[in-house]
């Protein structure tokens, strides 16, 4: 594994374990060159994706995509990263069961909306405002009263029945 400080091709691996969720392997890695520490990831890949754009244009699947657009949607709210993990984790599950070798940005972007929706609503709108391409404040408006009504809709459902006696 390359030093991303350095560049030295030459690191080892101080500490090996699976991460909380077990679906992969979480290794505390050391440059002996620079000293510089750092952690890599190791999981399973189970079929090679290809992601269809809007444009038609094919391109591979690639998970760091993913994480970084979720990360920006998170920017300084207080999610931890195991919730995080798991949330992208099971996308990319959902994406390679799914059976199909090509997969359209759109439906990527769907699930990582339904995602993010389960852990921070600031986070969905952040994301769904890029995702959608909102254009005015209506749109931001639109959005948070469908899920402010989703929220009611919730809130009604769990609320106790009133007494008929």
């Amino acid at each position: 594994m390359r030093c991303p400080y350095c560049g030295s091709l030459d690191t080892q691996v101080k500490d090996s374990r699976p991460t909380e969720d077990n679906t992969s392997i979480r290794r505390r890695r050391v440059c002996p060159d620079c000293g510089g520490r750092f952690t890599t990831f190791e999981r399973v890949q189970l079929r090679e994706l290809t992601v269809v754009k809007r444009s038609g244009r094919r391109v591979p699947f690639d998970r760091s995509k993913l994480e970084r657009s979720v990360e920006i949607a998170l920017r300084k709210r207080q999610v931890t990263p195991e919730r995080v993990e798991r949330m992208l984790n099971g996308v990319v599950r959902q994406l390679e069961s799914m059976g199909e070798p090509e997969i359209s940005s759109e439906h990527i972007g769907e699930l990582l909306m339904e995602g993010l929706r389960g852990i921070d609503d600031v986070a969905y709108v952040r994301f769904a405002s890029v995702y959608k391409n909102f254009r005015e404040a209506k749109d931001f408006g639109n959005l948070l009263n469908a899920l402010s009504g989703d929220d009611a809709v919730a809130a009604e459902s769990e609320a106790p029945a009133p007494d008929d006696a």
